[in-house]
């Protein structure tokens, strides 16, 4: 029996992410830590500094406010960050501390290196591809 296109999408994206799963993207660290340090690293990469709002964390990783709240202390207590005040007291920053992310920069390293793979077996115009596909879907996903 032929599936619908819905189903096929589906049966994909379960099978996909059951490999990202089963690959441990994240080897080394608890993958919600690895996705927020991603956050406030692609932000130091950019500024330096690393200063990240706890509002735009909920925003680009789309986790609940508490988890990123117990996230968020789980890597304080592990000095990977810490947390900053702004303006005002609503306001709260986190900032990654660089003399301790070399261990992060391990477990980035491996995620970088499953990428390489994949993109090996996929090629750079099917990765292109996917990439525009992602952001789309992201993009459409925001509104």
């Amino acid at each position: 029996m032929q599936q619908s296109p819905e189903e096929q999408l589906i049966t994909a994206w379960v099978r996909l992410t059951g490999i990202f799963k089963n690959t441990r993207i994240t080897k080394g660290m608890v993958y919600n830590e690895a996705i927020v340090m991603l956050v406030a690293y692609n932000r130091y990469r950019e500024d330096g500094v690393g200063m990240v709002s706890f509002k735009e964390i909920v925003s680009e990783t789309r986790m609940l406010k508490s988890l990123v709240n117990r996230t968020i202390d789980s890597l304080v207590a592990k000095n990977f960050l810490e947390r900053c005040e702004g303006r005002d007291k609503r306001t709260t920053f986190v900032r990654i501390l660089p003399d301790n992310i070399g261990a992060y920069l391990a477990v980035h390293e491996q995620s970088l290196a499953l990428a390489r793979s994949m993109i090996d077996i996929i090629g750079e115009e099917d990765t292109e591809a996917f990439l525009r596909i992602a952001d789309k879907i992201a993009a459409h996903s925001r509104h």
